[in-house]
């Protein structure tokens, strides 16, 4: 009797846990082509010949909505953030930048703009993402929570050297976050002002009022609070496409690499819904894993029992020291 109640436990522990890689399957799609070698069909090459496309194809905003790096590509966004690569191209496009604000002549008015996002734009989150595996781990809100209250962000140096061009040619600089005013207001201003952003004409948080709207919306709201007070907003400088989506994104706008995560708040609320879904999806997946697999790790279980759904990386990603070194000393535009 016992014997067939452990076999009827086994087989309902089996039928939840194939139950909840088809329903993963449903509502990540976008992820698991990411994840999966297959593209169109055929078997993408594993090499940094595709890793190269990925990348492009997430910084012109082909991709959508995907939630980890793919695995075959860990090791390739590891060496494009830490080897000269993302420090290279950070130099590139704010040297454009710079000729272009060249080309301007602010006016006497007082009320010629630049806006700036603050994170990964002006302050720069390796360190955390060095723990995230660059970007091979899920979006963790509480996990980075903690790490931007401790204020220990360091500043992207070519972006820091722009910012100082601009105020000193006259150019009034908002910096707009989507982080929470109550719990992120002090620490961010310190960490701002502790890695050397002084003399800014405002930091804008996002307020109470503001809560639950996505990042388009917001940030295209406090534009245009600013657009109304006479402002002339000449240039936009973001990671993220919510940072230059929507209305009043100024004259021109710059888009920085950051191929690590996707802007949730830039998602229409039928994708965050399948986000949010795809994230129980994962607790359910392991606990059953767990569960059926004892000791076996999941993804040896998933990779002997059932079909590769997760594209397990076996290798631990090793922790790096200097890793903010490595990036300032790649050295910085001449702006």
């Amino acid at each position: 009797m016992i014997r067939h109640k452990m076999k009827i436990i086994q087989t309902e522990t089996i039928f939840l846990f194939l139950l909840c890689v088809v329903l993963k399957m449903v509502t990540s799609k976008e992820t698991l082509r990411n994840h999966r070698p297959w593209q169109g069909g055929r078997l993408a090459e594993l090499s940094s010949s595709y890793c190269l496309s990925w990348r492009l194809a997430v910084e012109t905003d082909n991709i959508h909505g995907w939630r980890t790096v793919p695995v075959q590509c860990l090791h390739d966004v590891e060496v494009y953030m830490l080897d000269g690569q993302y420090a290279s191209d950070l130099n590139l496009i704010v040297e454009h930048i710079g000729n272009y604000v060249d080309e301007i002549v602010p006016s006497d008015d007082g009320f010629d703009a630049w806006i700036f996002d603050v994170d990964d734009t002006c302050l720069s989150n390796i360190f955390y993402y060095q723990g995230k595996r660059f970007g091979g781990d899920p979006y963790d809100p509480q996990a980075f929570k903690e790490w931007a209250s401790r204020g220990v962000s360091r500043a992207i140096p070519q972006i820091l050297q722009l910012f100082h061009k601009l105020i000193l040619s006259g150019f009034k600089v908002f910096l707009i976050t989507g982080r929470d005013e109550t719990t992120f207001g002090q620490t961010t201003l310190y960490n701002l002002h502790f890695q050397g952003f002084f003399g800014f004409e405002r930091l804008i948080l996002r307020s109470e009022a503001y809560k639950g709207q996505s990042g388009v919306v917001y940030k295209s709201e406090m534009r245009r609070k600013l657009v109304e007070q006479g402002y002339r907003i000449w240039g936009n400088v973001g990671d993220q496409w919510s940072d230059l989506h929507g209305q009043f994104v100024g004259n021109r706008t710059f888009k920085l690499p950051n191929p690590m995560y996707y802007g949730v708040s830039f998602l229409g609320k039928l994708s965050r819904l399948s986000l949010l879904i795809g994230y129980v999806l994962d607790i359910c997946l392991e606990v059953l894993t767990t569960f059926y697999c004892g000791n076996t790790s999941a993804e040896a279980c998933g990779e002997k029992n059932y079909m590769d759904f997760t594209n397990p990386d076996s290798e631990a990603m090793e922790s790096y020291d200097g890793v903010s070194t490595k990036i300032n000393d790649q050295g910085s535009s001449t702006l």
